[in-house]
């Protein structure tokens, strides 16, 4: 070994000095590169990872976007896939070494079971759910487009809009479009002042549809004058089908024109201006998932509903044969609610006109909740002509606009709310009959024969009431459990009104029955007819007694519990009318008896009904549906 070292070295001082400087100069280069390598692995490293942390906040700022910005496909739904205009070489590699590795490690995961996810309680499921929106008071038309110009200066602020309005072509609105297209230049000038220079769209267009028996695109597309609105709205044929296809309407305008969300990334408002609560509430819950998952919000201008009652009463006027009709025309009005909370009991003793034209404070309940869900406003621009009631305590007393299926749900684990329901339902099945007052009595025969046949509605009145009674009963237990003040009033106020008109027809009946059996003289000579009237003091028997106070114990409670409201004015009614009877005696000319069997007996009322009759002016041959 020492031998070969040794001749290295020979070999060594015999190579020219050249050579000798390169070895050397190939050693230290050898040193300083094994150096440079051991000094940059960090920095490689450092390097790196700020690519790494680079990309991965390029991908957070991504999913930080909102949902309808990252649409780039003509798919009719909100998604987070890319546009097809980024699509890669089929060639050329599309995932990078960093993302592989990412999704490498993210498959290592362990991700819990299905079995361990908590589902939510039942106490859950029928919490008060917020819904966006409300219903607003302005005061009829002019108040209702003050309002609207706020909510589209609003919408213009945030992004430019499409504004769809909508008009019911029913002949009942026609005053109303008319209002609304002679506030149209103010409304669009006040605008105005927020419109953006610079070319491309302008920030607010506008389209006008009207809806009826069918739906019609009055502007093929939308336009940016106001005289071409304002020409859209009184070229509307009216619609004279009675039908009003509302929620068809807003499906088919929502589609046709969704590519202002998905494409030019536009706000959409539709504005439907209606008084009457739609013919296909069925399509509800399918508009409601459509508008909502788009972003396009509804808006109403529309009527209150009359208190818990499906129809209400519009005053029409028209022509016919050169001769001018005016009548209170019925039309599908309300109810504000889902369910019917309201008895269809009749109240005995005069005229109760305005008890059936009384505000509800809110819109019909399809039309109020899909503005609610959708972002929107419903806004009454009418009451009617009934009594009407303080918003801030009708706020207290707001319809429950949760979907159908909490309602359901709701309902189900309450007696006294299914027995409210019900029992409304009953009534509006059944005709209540009212009873005969007055009675002939020339002689005991007549007297007999006339309170034989008045009390032959009364059984049939009396069997529904105690139906109903019956159905009340069994929510009592669950009364003390339900918290909404609708619910409670809705459910005295049944409870009491049943009872009491129960004690009238139980009393009625007895007081025929006595009179029957017994027929009372005359005090007076030449009175030839009984009355009954009501009385304050209960003389029948214990079961009517108790009837009675039960009766004014419930209604009581309406009274003082829910004061302000329509169910205090009903409940206050019907304690006004006595819940006893006491005859009265009195004389009328009537015609003479016959002899004649063949011959039927004119009774009073069939002459007065003929009387009335013949003083009426003619009747129109056809009446229009609105």
């Amino acid at each position: 070994m020492i031998g070969r070292t040794t001749q290295y070295m020979d070999q060594l001082r015999d190579a020219p000095a050249w050579a000798i400087s390169l070895a050397v100069h190939a050693v230290i280069l050898m040193l300083m590169a094994s150096i440079t390598y051991v000094v940059q692995g960090p920095e490689n490293d450092l390097l790196l990872s700020s690519t790494i942390d680079q990309e991965l906040d390029e991908k957070q700022l991504l999913f930080d976007a909102t949902v309808s910005d990252q649409v780039g496909t003509n798919a009719n739904f909100d998604t987070l896939s890319a546009s097809l205009s980024v699509t890669q070489d089929p060639t050329i590699e599309t995932q990078d070494p960093v993302d592989e590795k990412l999704q490498e490690e993210l498959l290592d995961v362990n991700v819990p079971t299905s079995e361990m996810v908590a589902k939510p309680s039942d106490s859950e499921l029928v919490e008060t759910v917020e819904v966006a929106g409300q219903t607003e008071h302005t005061g009829g038309v002019q108040g209702s487009m003050d309002r609207l110009t706020f909510e589209i200066a609003s919408s213009l602020s945030d992004k430019p809009t499409l504004v769809v309005w909508m008009f019911d072509a029913s002949n009942s609105l026609n005053e109303r479009r008319e209002a609304i297209a002679q506030r149209f230049e103010t409304v669009y000038k006040q605008l105005g002042m927020l419109e953006r220079e610079g070319k491309g769209r302008p920030p607010l267009e506008t389209a006008v549809v009207s809806f009826g028996e069918k739906t019609k695109f009055i502007t093929e597309k939308p336009v940016q004058d106001v005289k071409d609105l304002v020409k859209a709205v009184r070229e509307i044929q009216p619609d004279e089908s009675g039908l009003e296809y509302t929620f068809d309407a807003v499906d088919q305008v929502s589609k046709r024109w969704q590519n202002y969300r998905t494409k030019l990334r536009r706000n959409v408002m539709l504005i439907l201006v209606t008084d009457e609560r739609g013919d296909d509430p069925e399509k509800l819950e399918q508009v409601i998932a459509f508008n909502k998952r788009f972003g396009i919000r509804v808006f109403c201008v529309g009527n209150s509903s009359p208190f818990g009652l499906e129809k209400g009463l519009i005053p029409y006027t028209w022509e016919e044969d050169g001769k001018s009709f005016t009548m209170d025309l019925p039309a599908d009005m309300g109810p504000e609610t889902f369910y019917p909370e309201r008895l269809q009991l009749a109240f005995w003793g005069g005229q109760n006109r305005q008890l059936d034209r009384m505000s509800a404070s809110y819109g019909p309940y399809a039309l109020t909740r899909l503005c609610a869900e959708t972002g929107g406003l419903y806004l009454v621009s009418e009451e009617g002509d009934g009594p009407r009631f303080d918003h801030s305590v009708m706020r207290n007393y707001a319809p429950d606009y949760r979907p159908i299926r909490l309602l359901d749900l709701d309902v189900k684990q309450n007696q006294a709310k299914q027995a409210v329901i019900m029992a409304a339902q009953l009534s509006r099945v059944n005709t209540i009959p009212l009873p005969t007052l007055v009675f002939r009595a020339d002689t005991d025969a007549v007297l007999r024969q006339e309170l034989t046949e008045a009390q032959k509605p009364l059984a049939v009145l009396d069997y529904q009431l105690v139906e109903m009674m019956s159905i009340l009963e069994k929510g009592i237990k669950d009364r003390e459990k339900v918290g909404e003040p609708r619910w409670r009033a809705s459910y005295d106020l049944s409870v009491g009104r049943v009872l009491a008109m129960r004690a009238r027809s139980l009393g009625y009946n007895e007081m025929a029955a006595e009179m029957k059996s017994s027929p009372k003289p005359f005090t007076q000579k030449g009175n030839n007819h009984w009355r009954l009237v009501p009385s304050n003091q209960v003389s029948s028997g214990a079961t009517v007694r108790k009837l009675a106070a039960q009766a004014d114990e419930y209604l009581t409670r309406v009274i003082n519990e829910h004061p302000g409201t329509p169910w205090e004015m009903l409940a206050d009614r019907e304690r006004q009318q006595p819940l006893g009877w006491e005859w009265q005696e009195f004389q009328r000319d009537v015609p003479p008896l016959s002899n004649d069997p063949n011959q039927p007996m004119l009774l009073l009322a069939e002459e007065e009904r003929r009387r009335q009759m013949a003083n009426q002016p003619p009747a129109p041959k056809k009446i229009p549906k609105l």
